[in-house]
């Protein structure tokens, strides 16, 4: 559902945990308005991570409603009252529909159920100001790379970032580009060609070990996406805290060596197999998750839309700490098994001051 919902939906919970009655039936002093009780001046408009990291923060708390208990509620009635249906209906009637068809409810009737979902991995590969990687010849555009929006991952600044790269950048730097280096030898017949070639195909053929297999404890490639996805939501999501990530930097490696030795995925490797692309996919999101999660462990502040739990300010506010991490980090890979090099490039402001946000 669409964040301008909070525009007029009152967010709440039950004041008790484990609350199972309909929201009808709730009296409104046994409602928990927990954002306009903790941010009066902005109250259900507090931007969407504050909005996200409290929703969840509720739901971990066992106020959380619905059958799964991972939901808050997003309340109409009063708005209804004040305004009329009809106003609100021209406002959001697309979605009031959207809703009601997905989940046979109404929500001019009761509230609707909503929870964070899922955004985007913040931050993005280093490009020079002509998009052109660390890689000669490799340019990188759009949301892949970090450049005009750094770790700002919402919707539209994505989709700006896409543009402006493709509409007004590469046009002028790649072309440029490939008149200097002029002509090259487009052929295979390279060792570095043989060496990726030989590396992709043993990952498949590693990836394709347990087709046809007897073997118990087998596993598709979904039950360890989910595993993998549910670690990072609880430990390097919206809030994290040390003790959550040095658990997640010890279970990954786990989930890695089990999915390597009982991940089953059927098919060949000699046509197209989506259930083998899809397993190369995850394989790389438990590699690349760990470094997320690596990467979370050393910037001990409050950074962006993610809340470090040790760094907030004495009314929960994201704490900063621009005296020791105004830099962007670069992780350097140093071989299978072996830890990571960090890389620090720090940030110089001449025109604007970093500054503490409050939304008290």
């Amino acid at each position: 559902m669409s964040e301008s919902l909070r525009n007029d939906g009152r967010v709440w919970v039950p004041h008790d945990k484990h609350d199972t009655r309909s929201p009808v039936d709730i009296p409104e002093e046994e409602r928990d308005y927990y954002l306009e009780k903790k941010y009066p001046s902005f109250g259900n408009l507090v931007p969407r991570d504050v909005a996200s990291r409290n929703a969840k923060e509720v739901c971990d708390l066992g106020k959380g409603v619905g059958e799964t208990g991972l939901a808050v509620y997003l309340d109409f009635q009063e708005a209804i009252k004040r305004d009329g249906l009809d106003v609100i209906l021209k406002k959001y009637g697309n979605l009031f529909h959207m809703y009601e068809k997905i989940t046979a409810s109404n929500p001019s009737k009761e509230p609707m159920k909503i929870y964070p979902a899922v955004h985007y991995t913040m931050g993005g590969l280093w490009v020079d100001y002509n998009l052109m990687s660390t890689i000669p010849g490799l340019f990188v555009l759009g949301e892949a790379n970090f450049s005009d929006h750094g770790a700002n991952r919402l919707g539209a600044s994505a989709l700006m970032q896409g543009l402006a790269d493709g509409y007004f950048v590469l046009p002028n730097t790649i072309g440029n580009y490939l008149a200097r280096v002029g002509t090259c030898d487009l052929s295979t017949g390279h060792k570095p060609y043989d060496l990726a070639e030989k590396a992709v195909q043993s990952k498949a053929e590693q990836l394709l070990q347990n087709t046809g297999s007897r073997k118990k404890g087998l596993q598709t490639v979904d039950h360890y996406h989910r595993q993998l996805g549910s670690l990072l939501w609880d430990h390097c999501g919206m809030a994290r805290n040390k003790k959550g990530l040095e658990y997640a930097l010890g279970k990954i490696p786990e989930i890695r060596q089990e999915f390597k030795e009982n991940v089953l995925v059927p098919g060949t490797g000699k046509q197209l197999n989506q259930s083998l692309e899809r397993a190369g996919r995850v394989a790389d999101f438990l590699e690349f998750g760990e470094i997320m999660v690596r990467d979370a462990l050393a910037r001990e502040e409050s950074c962006g839309c993610h809340l470090r739990e040790e760094s907030q300010t004495e009314e929960h506010e994201a704490k900063r700490d621009d005296k020791n991490y105004t830099h962007v980090a670069v992780w350097e890979y140093d071989g299978d098994g072996e830890e990571p090099v960090l890389h620090k490039e720090e940030l110089t402001f001449e025109n604007v001051t970093p500054s503490q946000r409050s939304y008290k």
